[in-house]
């Protein structure tokens, strides 16, 4: 029974946590869509990159015990790609300083993967050491993936606006967040847990500046069409009254 509710844990995990790296597909259509990466920041896509690529090591069996810790490899290798599809399309898009930022941050987040790979591989002759240091690197950097939208929430907060902190990425992060705590749990786990005890009340900070602020965005969004629907028909009707500059009759 235990069993089959943890392996039920695991599944939902998965697919809130395959939500979760989907998420920001719209957001990237955007970009692609305007050429531009906006005011968007690159600093989740890189961290959430880093994430997987450690929790992908810890699922495998070098590191864990055998395949104990699969549904870890699963879903984070889906995320690997995703993130890293995010990453070369941000980059691409970016201004040179943008670019320049990319760069900065990734090279970095490479080289700490690399080197955790490195010596849990070959400085560690045993899985207990191995996941203490993949696992304890792997907490450090989800915590700093669940800790990158205070970035967008300070945003938030300044321009009163939720168009820079999609809805459907806060959503996904509670669910996945709970989860995945729940799992570790059940798996007794703290590195599987541990980083959702700062996921959950972050994501729910973030779904609360969404019920405070999605309101005014709306409006404001109304408001601006409603605006540039009058001055389309101004100009139509200017273009009718031969550009005279007459306003029509609103009859």
């Amino acid at each position: 029974m235990v069993e089959t509710i943890r392996l039920g844990v695991a599944v939902m995990g998965n697919i809130a946590s395959v939500s979760l790296y989907a998420a920001p597909i719209t957001t990237f259509r955007r970009v692609i869509r305007k050429k531009s990466t906006e005011e968007f920041s690159c600093i989740p896509y890189i961290i959430g990159l880093l994430n997987c690529l450690i929790f992908t090591w810890y699922g495998l069996p070098v590191v864990s015990n055998k395949w104990e810790n699969f549904p870890l490899v699963t879903v984070n290798g889906v995320g690997i790609v995703l993130e890293l599809s995010y990453v070369l399309i941000y980059f691409c898009y970016a201004s040179s300083k943008g670019k320049a930022k990319v760069a900065m941050i990734a090279i970095p987040i490479l080289l700490v993967f690399c080197i955790t790979v490195t010596v849990s591989a070959f400085a560690f002759h045993d899985n207990e050491h191995r996941k203490l240091l993949v696992g304890s690197v792997g907490l450090c950097v989800s915590v700093a993936m669940y800790g990158s939208p205070l970035v967008a929430m300070k945003k938030v907060i300044q321009t009163k606006s939720v168009e820079f902190m999609p809805l459907p990425l806060s959503l996904c992060t509670f669910l996945a967040c709970s989860l995945w705590l729940t799992y570790g749990v059940l798996i007794h786990d703290v590195f599987v847990g541990g980083p959702s005890v700062i996921g959950i009340p972050l994501s729910i900070l973030q779904l609360a500046l969404h019920c405070k602020y999605r309101k005014r965005s709306v409006q404001e969004s109304n408001k601006e069409d409603l605006e540039k629907g009058n001055l389309e028909k101004v100009e139509l009707c200017e273009l009718g009254n031969g550009g005279c500059g007459k306003e029509c009759d609103n009859s």
